[in-house]
């Protein structure tokens, strides 16, 4: 008889266990790994806010001309790759303007060398060819995605120039 009494003692305990401290922990548990998620997720927007603000500063390092003797007025970025044909159609407009355009620096970034994807990230380049003009303050005042021809893209430095 006492070792029945025991027996049912031991069973209702296991549940009471079962019922009671395993939910608790499986709570827990999902508490603990959605809290580490949560800290992972949050780390890479740090690390890309201070990567935008190491670009911020390098491209008003690079593209600001306002406070330098420089014969440039603004700065003419295009972000593309060599293996893309629209792109390479671009090179030909980009080299009209080096040639025609003696104040407007001529930049090209290939977005497919990894050296370049913190520049295309921070203008938040997703198709190519995109061109993206800076003013003299190395601020960004155009931008146009797909071939653009040096005619239409003249008209634009000179509406910038204008303002």
């Amino acid at each position: 008889m006492i070792k029945e009494g025991k027996g049912k003692l031991f069973r209702t305990l296991m549940l009471s266990i079962v019922t009671i401290v395993l939910p608790i922990a499986v709570i827990c548990t999902y508490y603990f790994i959605d809290n580490i998620n949560t800290k992972k997720s949050i780390k890479p927007e740090k690390d890309s806010l201070s990567i935008s603000k190491t670009i911020s500063d390098s491209i008003a390092a690079l593209f600001d001309y306002s406070g330098q003797n420089t014969a440039y007025n603004m700065t003419f970025l295009e972000f593309g790759a060599t293996t893309c044909h629209e792109c390479k159609k671009m090179e030909e407009v980009m080299k009209e303007v080096k040639e025609k355009l003696k104040t407007v620096n001529v930049v090209f970034y290939n977005v497919r060398n990894k050296e370049n994807n913190n520049m295309s990230e921070y203008f938040g380049i997703q198709m190519i060819p995109v061109q993206v003009l800076l003013d003299k303050n190395g601020k960004e005042c155009f931008r146009h995605i797909g071939y653009y021809p040096f005619d239409s893209l003249s008209f634009e430095f000179k509406k910038q120039e204008m303002l």
